[in-house]
């Protein structure tokens, strides 16, 4: 396995005091067959009045904190230490039909299809419409196994997606992103997400980490990493396989995992309210570090 130090420092920056705040986050890794997590560490300028932590609907750790106090700079610290392991390999044709994983959906008759069950239905961010279905309908051939189609399904969006910036936001529907070819992260796992539920399938978007690289001959910038978003796709007798479209590959010891949901509104890395203030100024900087290497 991989060991990582992750550093994800946000900051606030208002023009005018805010009176009160309250606040969730998603920035803890989590636990699963190929990731294990050995410290997490949340730190909070100005001192919250409160804070808490619990797990979400899907398992995931949020953090809870209110600051009740005139402040005009929040800065949020996230640290953590985890270990990823190697993702899992699979034949071309491993697993069932995607047909017959669909009735199973349809009709679930145990407890992995029930819970896959509630990721099989539209969210504002991943609502399916003709254009979804059109797009969607060419990795599903007749008989294919579900495995080969989402991998299909990976390959084309991220030859047929634009990766731009300025395109989109967190807000952006699938729809739109179909319509645009372009975005980031989110919209191609969103339209990973969209693509297996038009077909009658199950998918989930997973948030974290992605260990980048610096540019041969070129030094590493601290701060300069990123969140990153990707798809998992549920195929009985494999289990929930990750798809990462942005780069064509099925995560593995690069990737690291912090939440999983039904789109992005699910799992943000920090949402609330916020009272009082004006226009602010967010700075993220993350840094993904192998330990080690």
């Amino acid at each position: 396995m991989t060991d990582y130090a992750v550093r994800h420092r946000t900051t606030y920056t208002y023009g005018r005091d805010v009176a009160f705040s309250r606040l969730v986050a998603h920035l803890a890794p989590r636990a699963t067959p190929m990731q294990q997590t050995h410290g997490f560490a949340l730190t909070i300028t100005p001192t919250p009045l409160y804070a808490f932590s619990r797990p979400d609907y899907f398992g995931n750790r949020t953090d809870w904190f209110t600051i009740d106090g005139a402040h005009d700079v929040l800065d949020v610290l996230a640290e953590s230490r985890v270990s990823v392991g190697a993702g899992p390999t699979f034949d071309a044709d491993a697993g069932p039909s995607w047909e017959s994983v669909r009735a199973a959906i349809e009709t679930p008759s145990d407890g992995a299809a029930l819970d896959a069950v509630q990721y099989a239905f539209d969210t504002q961010l991943t609502a399916v419409n003709a254009s979804v279905v059109a797009y969607a309908r060419p990795s599903f051939p007749r008989g294919r196994s579900l495995y080969a189609c989402v991998r299909d399904l990976n390959t084309r969006i991220y030859r047929d997606f634009t990766y731009d910036g300025e395109a989109t936001d967190t807000t952006t529907s699938v729809a739109r992103a179909i319509e645009l070819r372009a975005g980031v992260c989110q919209d191609f796992a969103h339209v990973g997400v969209a693509c297996m539920r038009a077909m009658g399938l199950a998918a989930r978007y997973v948030s974290g980490y992605l260990l980048t690289h610096p540019p041969p001959g070129k030094e590493r910038l601290v701060g300069a990493d990123a969140s990153h978003a990707w798809f998992s796709a549920w195929i009985p007798t494999l289990g929930w396989i990750d798809f990462d479209p942005t780069n064509d590959v099925l995560p593995g010891r690069e990737h690291i995992t912090t939440a999983w949901g039904r789109d992005f509104a699910d799992v943000s890395p920090i949402h609330g309210i916020v009272t009082g203030g004006s226009a602010s100024e967010i700075d993220v900087a993350v840094d993904v570090v192998a330990l080690g290497a």
